[in-house]
């Protein structure tokens, strides 16, 4: 370990210069200078949380984990090393493809708990899990894992039999994936608990990793990289860090997918179409290389990164993505659907923060990160329960869907345990040259032990204007103290310390420098000037969200869903500044507009106190006259749909059981539900197939009713009687709304007949639907498509 020093920012992960390793708290390790670090995170430790919406956010998710049992995490670890389990394993994602990649989550999570709380139940799982899996390990060659036919899949991989389309390598879901998040607890286990074991197990686990493809040419290696492979670039930095074994460095840069990554650094935007969570945590890995390598591509690749999608592919409130994936730069305006800002992405993009703020200690990164925090991460969570979201949705009149308790265990269940047990580690950070940086505005309390004094922050942001910072000190220090200036503020700030204005102004990097040999007691106060303001869509100005300071606004309607096309109030005005029309209640963060809303005015509230209501984050704008145009367009709906009962010959109301019973409706096997104010049918591997009268003297066209922006296999045929007379492939349907799609049937179909046989047959290794709400058999000429 000679020549190598060793340190943690807490959540950042591990920096290196040369110096030798100093520990330091709960086995967090410190810097002594780096030429790539600005400034560096405090401790988790060293950081308490004071009461809030952040500390009752954590102290949800404690009592969650609290609530699961590790002995069902570990169950098929037990079982695939030839042990009893000790309990059954839970449903979910951890009894399918992705098993085990939760107990990975979970040891960080309890790790973060640990160091963000002291309480010592965390403390104590934390050594019970890494204790199970040092059982386990020996059995396995260093491996520890519990996909299905993990033996097999890795026997393969050895041999360069590579085969994957993505998400699948060799057979297995994402298998390098639930590595990285297996590794990735046990580094923080020994991080944040000082478990020098688990440190052990991972260097095993990494050697496993190494001599599973030692023998894969770059070409392989590059093809096995097309599979979703998580952070195994950041996981084996760190381990390189933490030990000063080369061989993992070597190993991390294996695992650096070429052609998205050297494009990146080229500076193209090579995003749209891909998943996102695929590509947030390679870039991580970048970062985390640069701050130990300086390699220049690493970090260019990182900062175009986030630069792109940041401002190119991100929505108002800081997440990205719709159903997991990057559309085209800038077009987000028709994306808004139950499925936006996945969870896990926010997660890693707020990684990737942290690492180039370090680097770059500029304001404009947690202008980002505040956002997101506030408004993505803060929103995600049910505030009672403790569960979280997979997505946090953005569909104008949308609800948020919260996992279970012990039968969901997506993802973003794992992120999101950790998501809420770490909110501390990046409200302070201290500069390369001695200097405090106080990047978020939430109250806590900083133990700064290396200058012996402790900073108080009292923040009560949005509620109130006013930020204060209490300084107690064993003996005076000179040192600035550098606050961060949001981009929300609507003005220069007013600072004060003990009492006195001070002539203090934004520098270039976004902050208020405050230098001044500080004394116990010592006050600063700090003014932000708050207000209402609007983020519109990049490609539809007319589209936009309402912010109050840092926190974003979402119209609430209630426990019942508002109908997906007239339900959602439009803003009808000719002035452009929402707060001449957007009033705030005096004592509460509640907040109304004006004799603006049509049909009605709108009651808003910041989105993350939004739990089970039915929401609106964007609104549409129109000026009066566009208005005028507006009404033009209902009232031509309105018309449509009275054409549309003249000419219906037939109508099957979908999930009724006696319009179903009258149709004839038949499926060997079929799902039922209800969203978006519709009942839907759906069908794996079995057909629907229901009777529908028709009119022999005219033309007959089916009606389905599909709702859009479904990327998994829905990829199907219609019959009539016998014949085909389309395939269908709802991944057409690109905007989160619903299509009434036609079918015309030939007339030799219907001749003398009064009824038909409509069949809807799956392709191979596809699903039927979900078709909604009412099939109509329409006679006459059709209208364009609603």
């Amino acid at each position: 370990m000679r020549g190598i020093c060793l340190f943690l920012l807490p959540g950042l992960s591990l920096f290196a210069s040369a110096q030798s390793y100093v520990p330091g708290s709960s086995g967090i390790m410190k810097v002594r200078d780096s030429a790539h670090i600005q400034a560096q995170a405090f401790p988790l430790s060293e950081v308490r949380l004071l009461d809030g919406p952040f500390k009752k956010a954590m102290a949800a998710d404690a009592a969650y984990l609290l609530l699961l049992d590790p002995d069902r995490l570990l169950c098929d670890f037990r079982v695939h090393a030839g042990l009893p389990a000790k309990n059954k394993k839970y449903g979910g994602w951890e009894s399918e493809g992705l098993a085990g990649h939760t107990l990975g989550h979970y040891l960080s999570a309890c790790a973060l708990q640990y160091a963000a709380g002291g309480d010592s139940r965390f403390l104590a799982r934390v050594n019970y899990i890494v204790d199970e899996l040092a059982l386990c390990q020996p059995r396995r060659d260093g491996y520890l894992g519990a996909i299905p036919k993990e033996d097999s899949i890795w026997a393969e991989v050895k041999k360069g039999n590579i085969r994957s389309h993505g998400f699948d390598l060799d057979g297995a879901w994402s298998p390098w994936y639930t590595v990285h998040k297996i590794m990735a607890g046990l580094l923080d286990a020994y991080l944040y608990c000082n478990n020098k074991r688990a440190l052990d197990l991972q260097q095993k686990f990494a050697g496993w990793a190494e001599r599973t493809v030692s023998a894969l040419s770059p070409d392989l290696f590059q093809k096995m990289l097309l599979c979703e492979y998580g952070g195994m670039n950041e996981v084996l930095a760190n381990t390189y860090a933490l030990t000063g074994d080369r061989q993992w460095l070597d190993l991390s840069r294996r695992f650096h997918d070429a052609r998205v990554l050297d494009s990146l650094a080229a500076g193209k935007d090579v995003l749209p179409g891909k998943h996102s969570n695929t590509q947030i945590p390679k870039l991580i890995g970048c970062a985390r290389r640069y701050e130990l390598t300086g390699n220049r591509n690493d970090s260019q690749a990182a900062s175009f990164f986030w630069h792109t999608v940041v401002e190119h592919h991100s929505y108002a409130p800081g997440g990205n993505s719709n159903y997991e994936y990057f559309g085209p730069a800038d077009q987000l305006s028709a994306t808004l659907s139950e499925s936006t800002m996945e969870t896990c992405n926010t997660y890693n993009m707020l990684k990737l923060t942290r690492h180039l703020f370090a680097i770059d200690a500029r304001a404009s990164y947690f202008d980002f990160y505040e956002n997101a925090l506030y408004n993505d991460i803060l929103s995600s969570q049910n505030h009672q329960s403790g569960m979280m979201c997979y997505f946090v949705p953005l569909r104008m009149g949308g609800r948020k869907e919260f996992s279970d308790s012990f039968n969901t265990f997506t993802c973003c269940v794992g992120s999101g345990m950790e998501n809420h047990s770490k909110y501390g580690e990046a409200i302070y950070a201290h500069g390369s040259d001695g200097s405090l940086y106080v990047n978020l505005f939430i109250s806590s309390v900083l133990d700064w032990k290396e200058k012996g004094m402790t900073v108080r922050m009292q923040s009560d942001l949005p509620a109130d204007d006013r930020v204060s910072l209490s300084m107690s000190l064993r003996m005076p220090a000179t040192f600035t103290v550098r606050i961060r200036h949001p981009r929300w503020a609507l003005g220069n700030a007013a600072v004060s310390v003990n009492g006195e204005r001070q002539p203090v102004f934004a520098d270039a990097d976004g902050y208020l420098d405050i230098r001044r040999s500080w004394k116990n007691g010592d006050k600063v106060s700090v003014e932000f000037p708050l207000g209402i303001y609007s983020i519109a869509m990049p490609d539809n100005p007319a589209r936009q969200a309402f912010y109050y300071g840092p926190v974003a606004l979402a119209g609430v309607f209630g426990k019942s869903e508002p109908d997906p096309v007239s339900g959602i109030p439009a803003i009808v005005t000719d002035t452009p500044q929402p707060a001449s029309w957007i009033k705030k209640d005096d004592a509460v963060l509640s907040f109304f507009t004006q004799r603006v809303g049509m049909p009605s005015d709108i009651h808003l509230i910041p989105f993350n106190q939004v739990q089970n209501d039915y929401y609106s984050v964007y609104f549409d704008v129109f000026s009066s006259a566009a208005w005028q145009q507006q009404q033009v367009k209902y009232e031509a709906e309105k018309k449509q749909r009275q054409w549309l009962e003249q000419h219906t010959v037939d109508i099957l109301r979908l999930g009724e059981m006696q319009p179903e019973r009258d149709h004839h409706f038949t499926a060997d096997s079929s799902n039922l539900g209800e969203e978006h104010g519709k009942k839907w049918r759906s069908a794996q591997n079995s057909s629907l197939s229901f009777t529908m009268k028709v009119d022999s003297s005219s033309m007959n066209e089916l009606w389905l009713t599909y709702w859009g922006m479904d990327n998994r296999g829905r990829v199907f045929d219609v019959m009539a009687g016998n014949s085909v007379i389309a395939r269908e492939d709802l991944n057409r349907y690109k905007e989160s709304r619903f299509y009434n799609i036609h079918y015309m049937l030939p007339k030799e179909l219907v001749s003398a007949r009064r009824d038909i046989t409509i069949t809807l047959r799956p392709r191979p290794g596809n699903t039927v639907g979900p078709v909604y709400g009412e099939a109509r058999m329409i006679s006459g000429n059709a209208p364009i498509n609603p």
